[in-house]
This record gives C-alpha cells, sequence and structure tokens, in this order.
C-alpha cells in the first residue's frame, strides 16, 4: 500500500483525508466482495525514526516524497468473521505509537426515498435479507478513519460507479463506524 509510485496517490491537503483514499484505492486494488478490513495509522516520520526495518519493508525510504505530518495505513490481522464489528472492536486497544485507526467494509445501503418502505419489527437478519432483495439497493465500500484527537474522516465508493473520481469523502458520512472506530481509543 505504502510503496505506491510517488506522484500516482490520491491528492489531497489533510493527512487523514489522504490516509483515507490511499486506503480506499488499496481496497478498490483487491475487488469487490472482500472482508472487513483494519488498519493502524502511524506517523510516518516517526516509524521511520523508531522502526526503520518496518518502514522499509513498507517502502518508506529517507528521502520519500511524503509531505511532512503524513500517516502511513498499516493493515491488521485479518478480523474474526464470526464477530460483529462493534463486538471486535471493543476488544481493541492500541499501543501509544498507533495514532489513529481506520476500517474499510462493505455494505448495501438504501436510497433515502426507501426509507419509508421499511417494514417495521424486523430483526437484524430479517432487515439485511429485506435489503439484500430490494430493487433500489446499491453495494458500498466505506472506508472511515479517525485519530486520537477526535479528528475523523470517510471515503464511500459505490460499486456501480467504481472509479476514483467517484469516491465521495467527508467526515461525517459514516458516523456509526466512525464512532466505533473512536472508542477503540478511550481509556477507562
Amino acid at each position: 500500500m505504502s510503496n505506491a509510485t510517488p506522484g500516482t496517490g490520491p491528492l489531497a491537503a489533510n493527512p487523514l483525508t489522504r490516509a483515507v483514499l490511499e486506503i480506499d484505492e488499496y481496497a478498490s486494488g483487491l475487488g469487490w466482495d472482500q472482508p472487513a478490513r483494519l488498519f493502524a495509522l502511524v506517523d510516518t516520520a516517526q516509524l521511520r525514526t523508531q522502526e526503520p526495518e518496518l518502514a522499509g519493508q513498507l517502502g518508506l525510504d529517507e528521502d520519500g516524497d511524503e509531505p511532512a505530518a503524513s500517516l502511513t495505513p498499516i493493515e491488521q490481522d485479518e478480523l474474526p468473521s464470526q464477530a460483529p464489528l462493534d463486538e471486535f472492536l471493543a476488544t481493541i486497544a492500541w499501543p501509544d505509537a498507533v495514532i489513529g485507526c481506520a476500517m474499510t467494509v462493505e455494505r448495501l445501503m438504501l436510497p433515502p426515498s426507501a426509507e419509508s418502505s421499511v417494514p417495521k419489527d424486523l430483526d437484524d437478519t430479517q432487515l439485511a435479507a429485506w435489503v439484500a432483495e430490494h430493487p433500489e439497493r446499491q453495494e458500498v465500500r466505506m472506508t472511515v478513519a479517525v485519530l486520537r484527537g477526535g479528528e475523523r474522516e470517510s471515503a464511500v465508493r459505490l460499486r456501480e460507479k467504481d472509479a476514483t473520481t467517484e469516491v465521495l469523502t467527508g467526515a461525517g458520512l459514516v458516523p456509526g463506524l466512525a464512532d466505533a472506530l473512536a472508542a477503540t481509543f478511550a481509556t477507562d
């Protein structure tokens, strides 16, 4: 992921937005129908100083073209497929070197116009089945990142408009997932 050809990566002024777009582009290269993926976000300069061997493995050599204050996403081990995401995220504790985290997840979504037709009293399984059969459903890949300090960013890619130029970004696009990721940094 981090060893992309300089100048071909996503352009964004904000380091968190750049990281989200880099992760989205990485996930896009893997294709659709992928499991959720979790990433630690670390300060690139700090990674070079404290973990030079790992930085080298990630292609982050000393004279890289990364801007100051850039973030390096590091994919974590595969997520357990049986556990609901919110339960799994509640078990995570990040080391101090991790200044943020991100996740990609694919979901089916309905347009706002379809919300009024959702049957009442469906459990989660029934609702998922109903959405999967709805003619207006859309497959989306959501990439959400949060920093320890509270900053958030998201990218949403529709399967039917699967192009880098069609990716929507914004801090509040996926608030539930952002809240769950932010909770991984909460101290008791």
